[in-house]
């Protein structure tokens, strides 16, 4: 009985033009054997199944054959050809380093690299999973990789190329394979069937290029799986069938009862899906997967972004007609939740049903479903109690303008606004508002509390006792309150001078604590501080941004026209 060769090798391309899906790098390859511009050493990366070892081999059979044709290719007639095609050629050397990733195993390899070639031209040494290599034997690769002898070619092959040390990668040319396209996975594997006489569904060939994930090699290998469940012909329903794949159709009818709001239809089709096998996950990614497509068809530019085959794609665009784009993103972000939280659900059944349930009274509901999409991604929805009244929106920084007609300049100051929605949460806002209401109940004055009168000299005593209480942690303010005495301007306010206006605002800003000290230690709680400043003092010097900028003009006028080109504007 002849020994059965599978697919994957049976058909593994021979020469450059055959390889699939790596065009970019075959005709880079082939200029360089053209060119006479080979490099010691290669580095092909990418995913598993994608041609690294295939093209590895080839360029290795291109550079020994005695006659090269003009597009770069091995002639498969010459005596280097022969022997690569039978696997006896002594010019070139594959090695795993998966299980010879020891120094000693690179010691070896450097010994044979010694040895000049008896025939051909090179001799080329392909390491495959050289990623597996340790950092030792790495190290010991080093020097060998970087010079070796003219004859040697090195082509390393990764599917993990993060894993390869800088210094061996700094002494490669680096080839990155791409994943294969599912076109040219389908254009395989039509060859193939043709080749083996077997019949194809072109939904089937999708199915099959699908689940290999841009892998040639594990395309090739399904197809020999379901060349021997299905005989010589591969139809989509046996291609479903033996792979474990939830067929199209489920989702078409789901859909159809999500728009014709058939809560029992849905529920009815997922019990079979249930009692066919799958899991309820598996039913969530495929309808998830569906809805992405009818999304797709919503727009002609960006039909081609589906990857099924002609007789879907029909189905698809028709469905398309019949969803709400609405409908279609809101089922999207639903089904997404919905499977996040699958895996914490004690009753999964039931939380599929849930979510069959929503989608088909989402249409009945559609303008309401759309804003609830809206308000969910701008603020979460909170119930506030009826007592507590809603803090207003935030508004925008709004920006007050002050004229200096003596410079002619404006200047615009930032208001912060007060506390709104979107700054602080419901809790914060509802915190502020009692306190602000208790700091009013606070600075409301009995009409029963003490009033005891006061003389100067008990005033000065208790305002000196005041100012202690500020020495140690602020000297300034304890300065400030010392330099000068209070006197009483009338029987129930209190005056007091300071030198400039910020002296006055740091007072204004303590005054509530300053009352409350003074109104305790002289019983009376009807008299009021007012900081003015002494007129007798003259005091010049700038101390607000403002003032500086004014000194500035008045001494260099050409500041102000400085000022005027740049559209300059002073903020306090």
């Amino acid at each position: 009985m002849e020994s059965f060769v599978v697919s994957a090798r049976k058909f593994r391309p021979g020469e450059f033009e055959s390889v699939i899906g790596q065009d970019a790098i075959t005709r880079t390859l082939r200029n360089a054997i053209r060119q006479h511009q080979l490099a010691q050493a290669f580095l092909f990366c990418g995913p598993r199944g994608v041609g690294k070892t295939t093209c590895a081999r080839i360029l290795a059979k291109t550079i020994n054959c005695q006659n090269i044709t003009e597009n770069s290719e091995p002639c498969n007639q010459c005596e280097s050809c022969l022997n690569f095609n039978t696997s006896a050629s002594f010019n070139i050397y594959e090695l795993d380093a998966a299980s010879n990733n020891s120094v000693d195993d690179i010691r070896n390899l450097i010994d044979q690299v010694r040895i000049p070639p008896q025939t051909g031209n090179y001799k080329v040494y392909i390491i495959d999973e050289v990623h597996m290599l340790s950092a030792q034997a790495f190290n010991a690769f080093l020097k060998t990789l970087e010079e070796p002898p003219p004859y040697a070619k090195f082509i390393l092959a990764t599917t993990e190329k993060q894993k390869v040390i800088p210094t061996i990668l700094s002494r490669c040319q680096i080839f990155d394979f791409k994943r294969i396209s599912i076109e040219d996975i389908i254009i395989q594997l039509k060859h193939v069937a043709t080749s083996q006489g077997i019949e194809t569904d072109e939904d089937a060939l999708h199915i099959i290029a699908q689940k290999a994930d841009g892998s040639m090699r594990d395309a090739l290998s399904i197809f020999d799986q379901m060349a021997n469940f299905a005989g010589n012909v591969i139809s989509y329903q046996k291609v479903i069938e033996n792979l474990n794949v939830l067929d199209y159709d489920y989702f078409f009818r789901v859909t159809d009862f999500f728009n014709n709001t058939d809560i029992p239809g849905s529920l009815l089709l997922f019990a079979e899906i249930i009692d066919s096998g799958f899991e309820g996950q598996h039913f969530l990614g495929g309808l998830a997967a569906h809805l992405r497509n009818l999304l797709v068809c919503q727009d002609p530019g960006t039909i081609r972004l589906l990857d099924v085959g002609e007789n879907l794609k029909a189905r698809y665009l028709n469905q398309a007609k019949a969803c709400h784009p609405a409908f279609l993103l809101y089922s999207l972000e639903k089904c997404n939740q919905y499977d996040l939280n699958f895996k914490n659900s004690n009753n999964k059944r039931l939380h599929v049903e849930i979510l069959l349930t929503q989608l088909c009274s989402l249409n009945e509901k559609l303008p309401q479903a759309t804003t609830a999409v809206q308000a969910e991604k701008k603020t979460p929805s909170v119930t506030l109690s009826p007592s507590v009244p809603m803090p207003a929106p935030k508004k925008e920084v709004a920006a007050t303008e002050t004229e200096s007609p003596a410079l002619g300049i404006t200047i615009k100051s930032k208001v912060q606004p007060s506390v709104g929605i979107g700054s602080m949460s419901i809790k914060g806002n509802i915190k502020s508002i009692d306190e602000k209401s208790k700091e009013e109940d606070e600075n409301k004055i009995p009409a029963d509390a003490p009033a005891t009168d006061f003389g100067e000299e008990l005033l000065q005593n208790r305002w000196e006792a005041c100012a202690a209480t500020y020495e140690t942690k602020f000297p300034s303010l304890y300065t400030t309150l010392m330099k000068r005495k209070p006197g009483k301007k009338s029987a129930l306010l209190v005056e007091f001078m300071v030198d400039n206006k910020l002296q006055e605002n740091e007072l204004k800003e303590r005054k509530k604590d300053l009352l409350f000290f003074l109104r305790k230690e002289l019983n009376n709680y009807h008299f009021d501080i007012e900081f003015s400043i002494a007129a007798s003092i003259k005091d010049d010097r700038p101390y607000t941004a403002i003032d500086k900028f004014k000194r500035m003009a008045e001494t260099n006028p050409a500041i102000l026209s400085l000022k005027d080109q740049l559209d300059l504007e002073l903020e306090l």
